[in-house]
């Protein structure tokens, strides 16, 4: 006899022909193509393949290498997006249009710091902290879960913040627009809004290796359609042009894809990182008084370059990554985390020139750097820094903008309204 359970569930589908064409591709009259795999992909989210045809699939995509597969990448992060719980649109974009503060080629959109993780290096909680931070001038759109490769993740050390964390488990699509109603940072928890992922938890932990889903994170967030600039870090240094890449197949038009040469998925502090940038440039055949739609005929296009940055970019020592060492548990890096925004370690503490950084990329990337003027608040002098560095870039504005976020207690005041109206859920 069937139980409820087992009736409300999907029936399952098959895929073994698309199996057999990646197992086999020599004898595969058509190679499987980027879209074969995304739907296939997709079916994990719906709970219509079993858990053996699953891990076939993900065991597959990873040792034939489609896995990094740009555009596998793009498509399949696309159906994990579209599988995500639908925030209201119409409603965002009000508040979006509200709060954010328009300056220099920054527009006001909300923005992302992230990393795919599995670089083995244990660091401190950089894009976390960095996210925080850089929400004293931009609207900030965390995606982040709990730790998968590291003792503590983004959601862990939120949940570790004293003496009141804010209640990252309670916001969820319905009540994110309250969360920006208040405040500039949001952070959105992975599990409220990609309920379809549960049905991979199995899976994954059953075998034991960095599958697709390892490199979904920086693609997922819910919200994608309304981020206007990221910064992503990778962990080895092939990702690099695949991630711009497939960032470039998803519409994104402002982000940086840095990878330290330790491979390390942050700007590393101790030496050079590579980065791939996507940024706009002004279309010249663009007619403000044509009448084709906006995609075919772009005001801006996009364009890829690659440099390399390292600390003196940003007017800053190099520190050995063994001054940065974060493999501690939550409530240490949690307390980390919270005296740096509340300005109490040393101007040259290895860790806040880290965070400083990578704050200070994202600042850049966003275009907030590129403004001639600078009002941002008390204890700003005003002096923008015009010097350019790697990629034609103002880092040492970014890193002026970064340490005024901290010291003037602005970042500290935009988290502190977070704790307080997730706490009012």
């Amino acid at each position: 006899m069937s139980t409820s359970a087992d009736q409300q569930k999907p029936e399952s589908v098959s895929i073994t022909p698309l199996l057999q064409r990646l197992a086999y591709p020599a004898t595969a009259q058509v190679e499987v193509s980027a879209g074969e795999i995304a739907s296939a992909f997709a079916l994990i989210f719906e709970n219509r393949l079993s858990d053996i045809q699953a891990a076939a699939l993900l065991t597959l995509l990873h040792s034939t290498g489609r896995d990094r597969d740009a555009e596998v990448i793009a498509k399949c992060s696309q159906r994990m997006r579209d599988a995500a719980t639908s925030v209201d649109k119409a409603s965002l974009s009000q508040v979006i249009e509200t709060r954010g503060r328009k300056e220099g080629n920054y527009y006001g959109g909300v923005c992302d710091i992230v990393g795919t993780g599995g670089d083995s290096h244990s660091t401190f909680n950089i894009s976390t902290t960095s996210s925080i931070i850089a929400s004293s001038l931009l609207l900030i759109a965390k995606h982040g879960n709990r730790a998968q490769t590291s003792l503590s993740g983004s959601a862990d050390v939120l949940n570790a913040i004293e003496p009141v964390s804010p209640k990252i488990s309670d916001i969820y699509a319905e009540n994110l627009v309250r969360v920006y109603e208040k405040t500039n940072y949001a952070f959105l928890f992975a599990p409220n809004f990609h309920p379809g992922m549960k049905y991979a938890g199995t899976v994954r932990r059953a075998l034991g290796l960095r599958t697709i889903f390892n490199l979904m994170g920086p693609l997922a967030n819910p919200v994608n359609w309304a981020l206007e600039a990221r910064v992503v870090g990778v962990a080895y240094q092939s990702l690099g042009p695949v991630f711009v890449e497939a960032l470039r197949q998803t519409g994104a038009k402002k982000a940086l894809v840095v990878c330290g040469e330790e491979d390390m998925d942050e700007i590393s502090c101790a030496g050079p990182t590579n980065c791939w940038e996507l940024s706009e440039y002004d279309n010249p055949s663009y007619n403000d008084d044509c009448s084709s739609d906006e995609e075919s005929n772009p005001k801006a296009l996009v364009k890829m370059q690659m440099f390399q940055i390292k600390p003196s970019d940003f007017g800053l020592p190099t520190h050995p990554l063994s001054e940065v060492y974060g493999r501690k548990y939550p409530k240490d890096n949690a307390a980390k985390l919270m005296s740096i925004l509340r300005n109490e370690l040393p101007r040259d503490d290895p860790i806040l020139h880290f965070v400083l950084m990578n704050v200070a990329a994202l600042f850049v990337t966003s275009g907030v750097c590129e403004a001639d003027t600078s009002n941002m608040g008390p204890g700003d002098d005003g002096k923008v820094v015009t010097e350019r560095g790697p990629g034609g870039r103002r880092w040492k504005e970014g890193l002026r903008r970064a340490r005024w976020a901290i010291e003037s207690g602005e970042a500290l005041k935009n988290f502190e309204k977070f704790i307080e109206v997730t706490n009012q859920f």
